[in-house]
């Protein structure tokens, strides 16, 4: 009997494209909610170890797969939403991830793929700047006249917390700078404890009656995120700089003479550094640091490596989260061992129901953790766990581990084994595994509190309608009480409010005046762009990216709705499908889950009964550049380019306002044509599409004739 490898087990290699499609929809949802627990809420809920296992796996696919890239794919974000407690802040320049490193095969690949993207030889020399990677939270901070203005936190990249009172308690963050500086900086680093300060604030606390914090980079995140800054300014805070934002000018030329710059402002630096100018060098600082790692006073969870020269790191630019110049090596996994107490399920808001290991508490590295995920059904059988088990855990950073496997040799007696659900836990309906999917969904819908709340959160979220005041206490205080039940519901909350017992403004909490502003917030969105209502629908695979390309393509709400009907047959010579196909990173799975939100009459009810008290306003172009001769055009490259590489070529293009598409279609206008192209080539010469050689693109990009 062949024996089912569960599908988020199974290698990338063997992967069906299906299969693909299935594990990135997975991975998507699971690093999402890892980011909210980790950059939000400060409160992490697996390991290092296991958040980069799947990161990675995300990255293995999409290299596999690059055209099942999902809107919404972990390799497009950075960090999470902000909260809610805080002043916004945009940054000037956003604050973006890193890519991850964990071996010396991996350094070496980064290398390469640097060298090739910069056409320089193999064999040829690059220079880094390494220092270790600081666990603690990122921050920026603003200098005008080399005073200090304005401080933040990474939030989501583009947006983050106001922190600036607070900020400015930490003695090792300058509130004048020293020296010759811009006149208008910004300085990057890390909030961070030191462990010998984190001990001394747990043995306080513990006298004192009061909570443990778990380990010192949730300490120093729960410190600095404090709204009253005079407990902020009790707390052994430091601050390590690193990097920089936006700046009037640059007096530096390099990573390394930048910290020059930092020291005579007046900042603390990170330590120890070191040039490398080859992989040698890049390894023996690795294994260095990694001895010394123990005997540091902060904690550290890797090494970031940096390419040295500035206008290098301006040519490589940045992919969607991280810079293309830089990149983390990170540290090996911890382990021990503890009982696994129970198996409790979770319902999320697409139903899927999912495993949660409850563990005995266990000191790993110093750190307490009491629960890890199982992912799904398949997991829980593959390693055989059970509840009782002792199992061996693993870890990499201050969180919660994965389990690796049950100590078989310590199970005692005939322990049961876990008996999946086949009905929710929440709302009792059936629970079902669609064939080829490692994912059980409660079949429950709009009955189903557990989706019902999530589709709520969602939908008045940060990048959906944004109201304020309606944040995710609210939204389950007000549907466990039965004012809102659908999204349509949330609109005629005021007209309603006479009805309800008691009304909002004689609820605990409430008042005459909050009442008026969050009727008043409703208001002021029911006016809402396209796509932000396409995302805001929370259809399952839809993020923010897809849906703009929705809005692009489809131009209103109505045509949208009409195109997915006539899409619906789902025949080959489906004009109304193949156009939906042909947007960029929409597959199969993506058009199945769109077109079925659409044929939904209970959807279509409540898409009706929203926009009797919304207006969806259709979608326009924004306008980049109309000097730009590509801009609105349909480019794709193929073959090998010469002049620079295909990567930096997209984005070029991409910065002048083109669409890069991956596919030819008759809606392509032009394919640029390097060397040895092939397929591609012959189809845009039958589609009749413009085609240009390098030389060619390069004149037309730059207005020459």
């Amino acid at each position: 009997m062949t024996q089912t490898i569960p599908l988020d087990d199974k290698a990338v290699d063997n992967l069906t494209k299906a299969e693909a499609a299935q594990e990135l929809a997975r991975l998507a949802k699971e690093i999402a909610k890892h980011d909210e627990a980790y950059h939000t809420q400060d409160s992490p809920i697996i390991s290092d170890a296991e958040y980069d296992q799947m990161r990675q796996r995300n990255e293995a696919i999409e290299a596999r797969f690059p055209e099942l890239v999902r809107d919404d794919s972990p390799s497009h974000k950075v960090g999470s939403h902000i909260s809610e407690k805080f002043e916004k802040i945009e940054h000037d320049v956003p604050m973006l991830s890193l890519s991850n490193a964990f071996s010396d095969e991996d350094m070496s690949d980064f290398d390469a793929r640097v060298k090739r993207f910069l056409n320089i030889k193999q064999d040829e020399t690059i220079t880094y700047f390494a220092e270790p990677k600081i666990d603690g939270l990122s921050c920026a901070l603003v200098y005008e006249n080399g005073t200090l203005k304005q401080a933040a936190t990474r939030g989501d990249g583009q947006t983050g917390e106001d922190i600036t009172v607070n900020v400015r308690t930490i003695e090792d963050v300058p509130h004048q700078l020293a020296g010759e500086f811009p006149q208008r900086l910004e300085v990057r680093g890390e909030i961070f404890m030191r462990k010998s300060d984190f001990l001394k604030l747990n043995e306080a606390r513990e006298a004192a009656g009061e909570n443990l914090f778990a380990n010192p980079r949730n300490a120093a995140a729960g410190s600095v995120r404090q709204l009253d800054s005079s407990i902020t300014a009790k707390r052994p805070l430091k601050f390590l700089a690193y990097g920089y934002g936006a700046l009037s000018e640059r007096p530096f030329e390099s990573q390394s003479s930048f910290r020059d710059c930092l020291e005579q402002w007046g900042f603390s630096l990170n330590e120890p550094s070191q040039k490398c100018e080859s992989l040698e060098d890049i390894e023996n600082y690795y294994r260095d640091l990694e001895v010394k790692r123990p005997d540091l006073d902060h904690d550290i969870d890797g090494i970031v490596y940096k390419v040295d020269d500035i206008t290098l790191q301006e040519r490589l630019g940045f992919v969607s989260r991280a810079p293309r110049w830089a990149i983390a090596r990170k540290f090996p996994a911890e382990k021990a061992i503890t009982k696994l107490q129970d198996i409790i399920i979770q319902v999320g808001r697409t139903g899927a129901l999912t495993p949660v290991a409850v563990l005995e508490p266990v000191n790993v590295g110093g750190v307490m953790v009491s629960r890890a995920s199982l992912h799904n059904q398949d997991e829980i059988e593959r390693k055989d766990v059970r509840i009782g088990d002792f199992v061996e855990l693993q870890r990499a950073g201050d969180v919660i581990p994965q389990i690796l496997r049950p100590l078989l040799e310590k199970r005692k007696g005939d322990a049961p084994a876990f008996i999946f659900p086949d009905h929710c836990p929440i709302c009792g309906s059936e629970a079902i595994r669609e064939e080829d999917e490692a994912v059980t969904r409660c079949t429950g819908g709009l009955v189903c509190e557990a989706q019902a709340v999530e589709r709520l959160k969602h939908f008045v979220s940060k990048y959906a309608l944004d109201i304020d005041g309606l944040g995710d206490k609210i939204i389950r205080q007000f549907f466990e009480d039965g004012l809102i039940n659908t999204p349509s519901d949330i609109f005629t909350l005021q007209q309603r409010n006479h009805n309800f017992d008691p009304p909002i403004e004689k609820r605990e909490g409430w008042g005459q005046k909050s009442a008026d502003n969050l009727f008043q917030a409703i208001e002021e969105k029911k006016e809402i762009p396209l796509a932000r209502f396409i995302y805001a629908l929370g259809i399952r695979q839809i993020g923010q990216a897809t849906a703009k390309k929705l809005a692009q393509t489809y131009k209103d709400l109505d045509n949208l709705k009409d195109q997915m009907h006539l899409a619906y047959s789902g025949e080959d010579d489906n004009q109304a499908l193949q156009n939906l196909l042909a947007i960029e990173d929409i597959g199969p799975a993506v058009a199945k889950d769109l077109i079925a939100f659409f044929h939904e009459e209970h959807n279509l009810k409540e898409l009706e009964r929203l926009k009797d008290h919304m207006t969806i306003m259709p979608h326009e172009e924004q306008k980049i550049d109309e000097a730009s001769p590509i801009l609105g055009k349909t480019v794709v490259f193929t073959g090998t380019l010469k002049m620079m590489s295909r990567n930096e070529a997209k984005a070029q293009a991409e910065l002048l306002g083109a669409k890069v598409s991956s596919a030819i279609s008759s809606q392509t206008d032009y394919l640029v044509a390097g060397e040895k192209a092939g397929s591609k080539l012959k189809k845009a010469q039958n589609l009749g599409v413009t085609i240009l050689s390098e030389e060619e693109w390069k004149n037309l990009i730059n207005n020459q004739e």
